[in-house]
């Protein structure tokens, strides 16, 4: 496993110092989170910045994934809209173009995945059987963009979203039926949907490409430090290492910004408590 942290969590901080900090902090991979301060792809400069900022990962020896759940960055107005399950086509042709786009920031990082999620739907929407199928028709189109840049999809079930468990986020991945299309677990969200969390993980193992972790509380999805919440984290670190789990396991405390640097420190004090280093 990777020890690595979502740079959602250093949203006051310059890019290139959050991932110098994590760094020197001792973390191994980064989970970056393009955004209206940093990567901006609505900037047409945004190519340039990307290949200053894969120099800079290269140095640090950075594993690098892209998440994709920056809250504002299409919709001003409205947090994650234009979703995959809008209505409106030309709608939901701004979400697929940006994570296209994501994927292509992926590429010049040198990233091996992209995240992403369903996203909740509006009323006006439709049933779920119809919000279903937009979502299975976006995520092969996803998929085929991704296997085209030698990329894979990491989808993330998401509380409160349409895709909200392992159990739906597997029967996604049989409907998409696509080698890209694979999944990302926060190992939190499992805890929040009260989902059996042994059982969850070696059901998603076969798919399971990126891990996000936090503690939390059942039934309550907030995002806490190791140790703050009801989850026997330590025994999560060891049953993906029972699992074969080798890829990024990425701290996501996006509510934590205004304290980035200790709330780091701290998770990092962790993983090294638990052997992951």
């Amino acid at each position: 496993m990777i020890p690595g942290y979502n740079t959602n969590g250093f949203a006051h901080h310059r890019l290139e110092d959050a991932l110098r900090i994590l760094a020197e902090l001792g973390y191994r991979a980064v989970a970056i989170t393009p955004d209206i301060h940093h990567l901006d792809l609505g900037d047409p400069r945004w190519p340039s910045e990307a290949d200053r900022i894969a120099k800079f990962l290269d140095d640090l020896k950075l594993h690098r994934v892209i998440e994709t759940g920056a809250r504002f960055v299409l919709d001003p107005r409205r947090k994650h809209r234009p979703t995959l399950l809008t209505a409106d086509q030309a709608q939901r042709q701004i979400r697929i173009d940006y994570l296209v786009r994501c994927m292509d920031l992926a590429v010049r990082l040198g990233a091996p995945l992209v995240s992403f999620w369903s996203g909740s739907p509006d009323l006006e929407d439709g049933d779920r059987l119809q919000l279903l199928a937009r979502l299975v028709e976006g995520c092969k189109q996803l998929s085929d963009e991704a296997a085209k840049r030698n990329l894979k999809i990491g989808f993330e079930p998401e509380p409160g979203m349409l895709i909200e468990t392992t159990e739906q986020g597997l029967e996604l991945v049989k409907r998409v039926d696509h080698e890209a299309f694979q999944l990302t677990i926060d190992v939190g969200h499992l805890q929040c949907m009260r989902e059996p969390i042994t059982q969850s993980l070696i059901d998603a193992s076969p798919h399971l490409i990126n891990v996000h972790f936090e503690d939390m509380k059942a039934g309550i999805h907030d995002h806490l430090l190791p140790g703050e919440g009801e989850i026997d984290l330590q025994n999560i670190l060891d049953q993906l290492k029972v699992l074969g789990y080798q890829g990024p396991v990425n701290v996501e405390l996006s509510r934590h910004s205004h304290d980035a640097v200790a709330t780091a420190r701290k998770a990092m004090a962790y993983f090294r408590k638990c052997g992951v280093h």
